[in-house]
Formats: structure tokens, C-alpha cells, sequence
């Protein structure tokens, strides 16, 4: 397991990221996981022992459970605090009250109070916004997260699922009031979805913001258990959740090329999707996921698989976007400059 800086900071986090998306199982999380206890622990005592201190959760997440199973398997295995990195999120609805939801003051400050009671902490380390609110300033949200991080109970601040013009709206605005920036941004990226290297990945190069990366597997596509003539697995995620959308067409072609890498390796397909992200210079962490022992095992595994230059080009072959203005406006002009 490698380590690496979160974005411009000191801060050092594993490759891997234990998610916790499947870890209670109420209202619509049931079709991701609805793990017990007594699982979750094993499941936390394997990832802790395989090198990972990040672990990734949300308020939302089987509302409110996983955050309070987390923090419970964090104590009944007698881990300590201070070796773990703690992420976790506001935005989501947490009430029916009309301001039981977004980014407002109130709703931030609530919030960040009752996920330290579920997780039984005195601060996260990384607490970030779970997506966009159309309904309230950046100004008034990045003021709240500015309180949070002065007061001592958040040390880091991030976002997730924002479009490049949203994030460096907000880098500009903490600028220009000396606030706390964001240092990461969590994101969908995938090998068999890049769109995210259109404009995004070149902020974050830019801006030396992290990339936590959700669904690296997308939904489990990528997971081994899907070909062209197996749509879907009786019992699997995408059959219960088909989610995030994804062109299957193409992702069965991006398949079909790393089935054959990987029985070359002796790996799985769901090693080499995840170890090309790792492969990724604006990839700081991948956040994995497990209903069982031997699925994590197997996403552990996928930091020990190196490509050689030319599976590299292979991949990026056959997995490459489709050239979209400006992009390909900015590179013909640009060639001169990288000469």
C-alpha cells in the first residue's frame, strides 16, 4: 500500500479508501448493502490490517447507520483515532423540515454536530460537501465550512460531485476571504467512464486539488461478473441499482481487452480497472467497497498489478474519450508551445 499528500497538504492517505456505502442498509442503501456489525468490524479489521487509513462515509449513507457502525467498529477493534483518516458528508436530505437538506448555514452546522455523535468523535478530518446546492451562495456555505474548520472540529474540507466551474468558483472565493479551500474533490471515474479528464482532471493537476475516485468499478461493471453475453448477474448490484449510467457497448470492448490482460497476469478484470486508476497521475485515493471478505481481498490485491508502456497504451486505446471542442481546439493551437 502506498501513501499518498491529500491535494497541497501534509496529510497522507492510502491509495485504497474504505468505503462504507454498504454498511447498514436502510431506505434506498439497501441496494448497495445492509451489512451488520459483526461484519462491518471484520470487514474494517481487513482493510486496517491491508494498509488503508482512509476511510470514506456520509450522513446519508442508510441514514445515519454507516457513519454509526463505522465509529462502532473503530472501538470494538480497539483502533486508534489519531491513525485514521476520517472522511465523511453533508447535503443530503437528513429530515422532512424544509431545512433538513443543502448547504446552508444551518444545515452544515447541524449536521457536522450529528455525524460526530453517530461516529462517537471529536473531529473529522475530512468533512465535505456531497454535491451542489442551486439554492444557497458558495459564499454562505464556505463561510460555514471556514467556522467548522476554526473551531477544531473539521481539519480538512472537500467537495464531491461538482462541475469545474463550481470548484474554482469556490477556490476563488476562499481565496479572496482567506478561507480554508477545499483540498479534494471526490468524483465518478472510471476506465470505462473518463469524462472526467475533459475538464476536471486539468483543475485538479492545476490547482493541486486530490481526486478521491467513487465507483471505480462502475456499479460493479467492471467487477469481472459482466461480458457482452452476461448483461447482468442474477443477484448483482447493476440488476438491483443499474447505476451510474454507462456506455455498456463500449465498456464491453474496454472489458474485453482487459479480460485478456489480466488472465495474462493472472489478476482478476476488476484488479486491472482498478490498478490503471492508480496508474492515474490525478488519482490520489479509490474509494472500494465490499459486501464480502473476498471482494475486498481482491481490491487490496489491485496495488500490487503494474503495467508495462505498451498495456497502458492499450487500455487508453481502447477506453480514450472522443475528441469534443474546445479540447481539441486547445491541443492543435497548443502544439507549437510544447515543442
Amino acid at each position: 500500500m502506498k501513501y499518498n499528500f491529500l491535494g497541497n497538504t501534509g496529510l497522507e492517505v492510502s491509495e485504497l479508501c474504505m468505503g462504507t456505502m454498504t454498511f447498514g442498509g436502510r431506505g434506498m442503501w439497501t441496494a448497495i448493502g445492509t451489512l451488520p456489525q459483526e461484519q462491518v468490524n471484520a470487514l474494517m479489521k481487513q482493510a486496517v490490517e491491508g494498509g488503508i487509513n482512509f476511510i470514506d462515509t456520509a450522513n446519508v449513507y442508510s441514514e445515519g447507520l454507516s457513519e454509526q457502525m463505522t465509529g462502532q467498529a473503530i472501538r470494538d477493534l480497539g483502533l486508534k483515532r489519531d491513525d485514521l483518516v476520517i472522511a465523511t458528508k453533508v447535503r443530503g436530505k437528513m429530515g422532512e423540515g424544509p431545512n433538513n437538506s443543502g448547504l446552508t448555514k444551518k444545515h452544515i452546522l447541524q449536521q457536522a454536530d450529528e455525524s460526530l455523535k453517530r461516529l462517537n468523535m471529536d473531529y473529522i478530518d475530512l468533512y465535505q460537501i456531497h454535491g451542489f446546492d442551486s439554492a444557497t451562495p458558495f459564499e454562505e456555505t464556505l463561510d460555514a465550512l471556514e467556522l467548522l474548520v476554526k473551531s477544531g472540529k473539521v481539519r480538512y474540507i472537500g467537495c464531491s460531485n461538482l462541475a469545474a466551474w463550481h470548484l474554482m468558483k469556490a477556490l476563488g472565493i476562499s481565496a479572496q476571504n482567506h478561507w480554508s479551500k477545499f483540498v479534494s474533490l471526490q468524483a465518478y471515474y472510471t476506465i470505462a467512464s473518463r469524462d472526467l479528464e475533459r475538464e476536471i482532471v486539468p483543475l485538479l493537476l492545476d490547482q493541486k486539488i486530490g481526486l478521491m475516485v467513487w465507483s471505480p468499478l462502475a456499479g460493479g461493471l467492471l467487477s469481472g461478473k459482466y461480458n457482452r453475453n452476461t448483461e447482468s448477474e442474477e443477484g448483482g448490484r447493476r440488476l438491483n441499482f443499474d447505476f451510474p449510467p454507462v456506455n455498456k457497448n463500449k465498456a464491453f470492448n474496454i472489458i474485453e481487452v482487459m479480460q485478456k490482460m489480466a488472465e495474462a497476469k493472472q489478476v482478476t478484470v476488476a484488479q486491472i480497472a482498478l490498478a490503471w486508476l492508480l496508474h492515474q497521475p490525478a488519482v490520489t485515493s479509490v474509494i472500494i467497497g465490499a459486501n464480502k471478505p473476498h471482494q475486498l481481498d481482491d481490491n487490496l490485491n489491485s496495488v500490487n498489478v503494474q503495467f508495462t508502456d505498451d498495456e497502458l497504451v492499450q487500455l487508453d486505446e481502447v477506453s480514450k474519450l472522443a475528441p469534443e471542442y474546445p479540447g481539441w481546439m486547445i491541443e492543435r493551437q497548443g502544439a507549437d508551445r510544447k515543442q
